[in-house]
């Protein structure tokens, strides 16, 4: 349990999923000779959560992570994002709408458990949002022009104004003369995909239609916004370890975790 502990319980779910389509079976990769899902199973159970489950709709999954110790919640198969996935655990496990529940993807071996910790009390701390996010300063002008990096605007009290691949906040001025460097004195934050929601909120949202714009920039927390919800954004109290999305970055992982591949 980490020191910096939440004031309101939390639960942690990590949705799996076999049929991603760049890295098919990617939470049965082996880093270190344990599968990628167990990392970051690990990490979940080092926060202040009081329970944490791996939810999944395949049975190799459910087989690998019940070996490690993991508890397991089977799904259905026709899930398009992982708060869907979520949203169906909820309502097995028959959760009351306040209940706070972090839905932390399962490709995240390197997430910090004070970020898990943080991302809970950014929701328990604003009940009017209806999920809670964390971002950190964009540092360089290649990560704000990569359209792989996602970037969030937030107003003076933290609420999202918008998520976006485009660069944002857009320089007027120093942009059309130089795009190889910051202007100093503007926000640029880059959005860390780990969220939090209300039970409640979380079975509302997975009713709403998928909005224009969750569909032109493939970021489904537009949903949110399109549908007048809001989400409060904190700024990260450290910054996450690397991710899994390709096959280097399993190579990218190892290397961080200080293991063998």
């Amino acid at each position: 349990m980490s020191r910096d502990t939440v004031e309101q319980p939390f639960r942690v779910v990590i949705p799996a999923r076999f049929g991603a389509t760049r890295l098919p079976g990617k939470p049965l990769i082996e880093i270190g000779g344990r599968p990628l899902i167990a990392w970051v199973w690990e990490r979940a159970c080092a926060s202040s959560a009081t329970e944490v489950l791996i939810a999944t709709d395949h049975p190799r999954i459910a087989e690998a992570c019940s070996a490690f110790g993991a508890e397991v919640v089977m799904t259905r198969a026709d899930h398009r994002s992982g708060s869907e996935r979520i949203a169906e655990v909820a309502e097995i496990r028959g959760w009351d709408a306040v209940d706070i529940v972090v839905n932390l993807q399962g490709d995240e071996p390197g997430i910090s458990p004070v970020l898990i910790d943080q991302v809970a009390r950014g929701l328990a701390h604003h009940p009017d949002a209806g999920l809670s996010t964390l971002a950190c300063r964009i540092e360089d002008a290649a990560s704000l022009f990569d359209p792989h990096i996602v970037k969030v605007l937030t107003d003076c009290n933290g609420y999202a104004l918008y998520f976006t691949r485009a660069p944002v906040p857009w320089h007027r001025d120093e942009f059309l003369r130089d795009q190889t460097r910051l202007p100093p004195g503007v926000p640029f934050l880059r959005h860390i995909g780990l969220y939090a929601y209300h039970a409640g909120f979380l079975a509302r949202y997975v009713s709403w239609p998928a909005s224009p714009l969750e569909q032109a920039e493939s970021l489904e927390q537009l949903r949110v916004l399109w549908h007048g919800g809001r989400i409060h954004v904190s700024e990260a109290k450290t910054l996450p370890g690397p991710g899994v999305d390709t096959p280097d970055d399993v190579k990218r992982v190892a290397r961080w975790l200080g293991v063998n591949e």
